[in-house]
C-alpha cells in the first residue's frame, strides 16, 4: 500500500473511517501512505512487509492487532512480477512468484478468518489483473499465477459466506500507477515506438476514453468493504472504464 492501486485503497478505506494497516516491502513509501492519511483526518500504522516471508505474518497480525484492533477487512494486493511469456521460463521464477503472490495471499487470509469468524464479520478483496480474464500478452507468469487466486477466492466465498464473511476480486483495467507507466515504457522499447504513441493506442481502446484514476479504484474497494456490500461474494469485478472485451 506503499503507492498505486494499495495506496489508493488505504486512502479510501481510512476516508471511510476504517484504521488502516498500511504494508509494503519500501517503508519509506509505506510511511507516505500514512502521512497522507493522517494528514486527512484518519488513522494508519506503517509496516514493513516482504510478502514472500510467511514467517513474518503471525508478528505482523500481531503488531497491527495491539496498535489497531481486531482485523475486519483485509486488501490482498501484491506487487507483480517483470514482463515475461508463459513458455521458457525457469522453474525457480515460477516458484518465487507463486509464494510471494499466491502462497502469501492464502497464508495472510487464513491467520485472520478465525477472528473474523468468531466475530461473525469480515471482508477478503483481493485485487489482481485483468488478465484472469483477458489475458494480457508478454505477462505470462502474471496471467497464470493471478488466475489461481480467482478459484481460490470464489471457493472461499462459499466456505465462509455464513460467516458473515465476504471475498471478492477486483481487476484494474488501465489505471494510471507507476506499474502501467512501467509496463507502457516496456512495450514502447519492445516494439521500437515511442511511449506516448504505446500510451494513446491504449488509451483510445478503452471506452471512456482515458486511464482510470486510482482513487476510482479504492473507492470500489471501500464499497466492498462495507457493510452495503453484505450481499455481494464470490464476485469479480472490474474497474476498467469498460476495457475488456470479454463478457
Amino acid at each position: 500500500a506503499g503507492g498505486g492501486l494499495g495506496g489508493a485503497i488505504a486512502r479510501s478505506l481510512a476516508a471511510e473511517g476504517a484504521r488502516v494497516a498500511v504494508a509494503d516491502i519500501n517503508g519509506e513509501a509505506a510511511q507516505a501512505t500514512v502521512d497522507a492519511i493522517v494528514a486527512a483526518g484518519g488513522v494508519a500504522q506503517p509496516l514493513v512487509w516482504d510478502l514472500a516471508d510467511l514467517d513474518a505474518i503471525a508478528g505482523h497480525i500481531a503488531s497491527i492487532e495491539a496498535e489497531l484492533g481486531p482485523i475486519d477487512i483485509l486488501v490482498n494486493n501484491t506487487g507483480g512480477p517483470p514482463p515475461t511469456p508463459a513458455a521458457g521460463q525457469a522453474p525457480e521464477a515460477w516458484e518465487q512468484y507463486f509464494r510471494s503472490m499466491v502462497v502469501s495471499v492464502i497464508a495472510v487470509t487464513d491467520a485472520v478468518l478465525p477472528g473474523m469468524r468468531e466475530r461473525k464479520w469480515g471482508r477478503i478483496v483481493t485485487s489482481t489483473s485483468s488478465g484472469v480474464v483477458a489475458p494480457i500478452p508478454n505477462l505470462g507468469i502474471s496471467n497464470a499465477l493471478r488466475l489461481s487466486l480467482v478459484g481460490w477466492s470464489k471457493t472461499l466465498a462459499r466456505e465462509v459466506g455464513r460467516d458473515g464473511i465476504t471475498a471478492n476480486i477486483v481487476l484494474p483495467g488501465r489505471i494510471a500507477t507507476n506499474r502501467i507507466t512501467f509496463l507502457d515504457e516496456q512495450k514502447a522499447k519492445r516494439e521500437g515506438r515511442p511511449v506516448d504513441a504505446v500510451s494513446a493506442e491504449s488509451t483510445a481502446s478503452i471506452p471512456v476514453g482515458r486511464y482510470g484514476d486510482p482513487a476510482e479504484y479504492g473507492d470500489v474497494v471501500a464499497f466492498l468493504a462495507s457493510t452495503r456490500a453484505s450481499y455481494l461474494t464470490g464476485s469479480v469485478i472490474r474497474v476498467d472504464g469498460g476495457l475488456i472485451a470479454s463478457i
